[in-house]
């Protein structure tokens, strides 16, 4: 990107992320993400990654590649993911502020970008440096270049990136493909799948092993599944993300835009489509359906909504249904002024939430640097990515005392109810954190969030 889109993409993108940090303050790594880049030291130190433990999530080559580029920064390289994190929520607003613009106005872009980096979804699963927001991003970012008339080849480059971090892509770059009738961009839409397969294959010894072990993890943390549950939850996650004034205005732009701009919205709702093909095409494979995997159809809706309110901005002056139009924009922001209270208090109550995980997580840092004696034992599996990451045990050495019940080595504990509240590895998790410290372990070391018991 050169240019005008250059330089805005440079400001844009560092205040989209100033403004989520101001918004929740806090950021760390998920479970998936410290995986990650465990298994990007493995590699860069010439071993191989054990996909076998219990739990394991499902390796993505980019996030792989990116641990291997951020493990020797040691702990660091840790911080720099969260900063990269944050990047992707700023990068996030700031290709939908773009493809706001573009399509329907300056001001319908800003609404855009306003109401997307506000979803407490969003901010979820950024701060803690989920892939999907960097997949959104990049996807958002090749429709971006593809209204913009640049290369095919830099589209398809763009969701080969977003390929290598979920399936997704590649039903985008298919169908991108066969649209342009043009082979030759063929090998480039096929790069990405490829890879993952030679990925999965080099490291796994299986070319599906991403998609079989993905559905074993469906299965294992009860997760919902199959076409039959498509109807009821994508109605029901999409409310989620965007809330009543982003579905208000969703709903009004998408009716407008159709009746007054139809060739603008050709793209977007072509788009759109394809997003909740793909996530169709997952839930039939077997894969879980959640929520988070309909942030990129929840985005497109956002700059709808953004057209919605100022997409009349765009109509010649003496249109007849600009007025009209003006009107209903009126009545969403208004309703958005309404719901702005409520927002503010789920924002506030993430916040919160994020900042109790992240103390655990640095508790648990903290009392991991007293561990004397091997093997390490923990409540469940959450916390094994974090604790190998910080001590240099392998995760295959660190086991959950839901599988196995220690005999002798260290074992950590939760202090308080509030930790076994908050740390589970997943909500519909069946095994929660518990609190017994197994007979025959003496205490050693204790801080507000952990309790460390040892028999060496």
């Amino acid at each position: 990107m050169t240019g005008g889109l250059g330089l805005r993409a440079a400001i844009g993108i560092p205040v989209g992320a100033a403004v989520a940090f101001a918004l929740i303050g806090a950021g760390f790594l998920n479970y998936d993400t410290a995986y990650s880049l465990l298994w990007g030291g493995d590699l860069l130190h010439g071993r191989k990654p054990d996909f076998d433990v219990p739990l394991a999530p499902t390796p993505h080559p980019l996030a792989t590649l990116l641990g291997m580029a951020l493990t020797p920064f040691g702990d660091v390289g840790q911080t720099l993911w969260v900063i990269i994190a944050f990047l992707s929520l700023g990068a996030l607003g700031w290709v939908t502020y773009e493809l706001g613009a573009h399509w329907f106005g300056p001001a319908a872009g800003i609404v855009a970008a306003l109401l997307i980096l506000t979803r407490v979804p969003v901010l979820s699963f950024g701060v803690r440096a989920y892939f999907d927001i960097p997949y959104v991003a990049l996807v958002l970012g090749a429709i971006l270049a593809e209204a913009r008339g640049k290369d095919p080849r830099l589209v398809l480059t763009l969701l080969g990136l977003a390929g290598s971090l979920r399936p997704e892509a590649w039903g985008f770059a298919i169908v991108y493909v066969a649209w342009k009738r043009d082979a030759r961009l063929i090998p480039w839409a096929a790069a990405a799948p490829l890879i993952w397969m030679a990925h999965d294959l080099v490291i796994a010894g299986n070319p599906l092993h991403s998609l079989l072990d993905t559905q074993d993890n469906a299965k294992d943390l009860q997760r919902i599944t199959g076409l039959d549950d498509v109807p009821l939850t994508v109605p029901r996650r999409l409310g989620e993300i965007l809330r009543e004034p982003g579905l208000l205005g969703a709903a009004a732009g998408g009716i407008l835009v159709l009746a007054f701009m139809r060739r603008r919205a050709a793209l977007p709702i072509a788009a759109g489509f394809v997003s909740i093909g793909a996530f169709c095409v997952l839930a039939a494979a077997g894969l879980p359906i959640l929520g988070r995997y309909l942030l990129l159809p929840a985005a497109l809706l956002a700059v709808f909504a953004g057209a919605g309110v100022f997409g009349w901005l765009m109509l010649d002056r003496d249109h007849p249904w600009r007025t009209r139009w003006a009107a209903i924009g009126a009545v969403t922001i208004l309703v958005a002024i309404v719901f702005t209270p409520s927002q503010v208090d789920r924002i506030q109550s993430l916040r919160g939430a994020m900042h109790t995980q992240q103390d655990i997580l640095a508790d648990l840092h903290a009392i991991s640097d007293e561990i004397a004696c091997e093997p390490v034992a923990v409540p469940n599996h959450r916390p094994v990515p974090h604790i190998a990451l910080w001590t240099g045990i392998a995760p295959a050495e660190i086991v959950s005392a839901q599988l196995e019940q220690p005999t002798s080595g260290s074992y950590i504990d939760p202090a308080t109810e509030r930790v076994e509240r908050n740390f589970t590895l997943d909500p519909r998790d069946p095994k929660r954190l518990t609190a017994s410290v197994p007979a025959g372990f003496e205490e050693t070391a204790r801080n507000a969030s952990w309790v460390l018991a040892s028999r060496c």
